[in-house]
């Protein structure tokens, strides 16, 4: 049975929102490791095996990913959208310039000239988790037959998850952070050299745990 302590009460009333909350315990925890001494840290990771140094690693690269893309200048994340989208094959049209957007932060199209649809719209916001409203207010500048894509950092609240999930004349997707970075990962090799370096990643190979 586990039970909250008030250490643990404390921390929740400093850090309500969860991704803040996982954040503080990734930077604690990274304060806590490098202040061990180091032989006692060698041999914790020796007598660890394969298996928990992958996740550490694994933990461990997914905090700085985290931290960079939250911390990330508005328009750097835009432009990393946009990078993403031509990665994936898409033809990005627009991006928008510093100052009011109405709504819209890139738009793209499946062909160069645009004649083949849908249009594309999409929308990023660094923030905390989008609520319904916000959904509301973003499909209501998606014409019939735009397809709309909503990025948020923070995430979605199950309610505006179920808005975007029940419409049936508005076409639109949901993009968190991990969903973001999985896409980034999958279409890395084509993604535009510039617009990687919003995000540069290098691939590692460990070990493989045996049974």
């Amino acid at each position: 049975m586990w039970s909250i302590t008030d250490e643990g009460r404390a921390a929740y009333d400093r850090f309500p929102d969860p991704l803040q909350f996982a954040q503080e315990a990734a930077r604690l925890y990274r304060k806590w490791r490098a202040e061990q001494p180091e032989d006692e840290e060698v041999e914790q990771e020796a007598s660890a095996g394969p298996s928990t140094t992958v996740e550490e690693a694994e933990e461990s690269a997914w905090t700085e990913i985290e931290e960079r893309l939250t911390n990330m200048p508005p328009y750097d994340f835009q432009e990393l959208v946009a990078g993403l989208l031509r990665g994936m094959g898409y033809h990005v049209a627009w991006v928008a310039p510093p100052g009011p957007d109405r709504g819209i932060d890139v738009i793209a199209f499946s062909d160069p000239l645009g004649i083949r649809g849908p249009r594309i719209k999409v929308q990023v916001k660094r923030t905390d988790r989008i609520q319904v409203r916000e959904i509301r207010s973003f499909m209501s500048v998606l014409a019939e037959g735009d397809v709309g894509i909503f990025v948020s950092t923070g995430g979605f609240t199950k309610d505006s998850e179920d808005e975007a999930r029940n419409q049936e004349r508005r076409r639109i997707m949901l993009l968190d952070l991990r969903r973001l970075f999985d896409l980034w990962v999958e279409h890395y090799d084509r993604i535009p050299e510039l617009a990687r370096q919003f995000l540069p990643l290098k691939r590692l190979h460990f070990l493989a745990p045996t049974d």
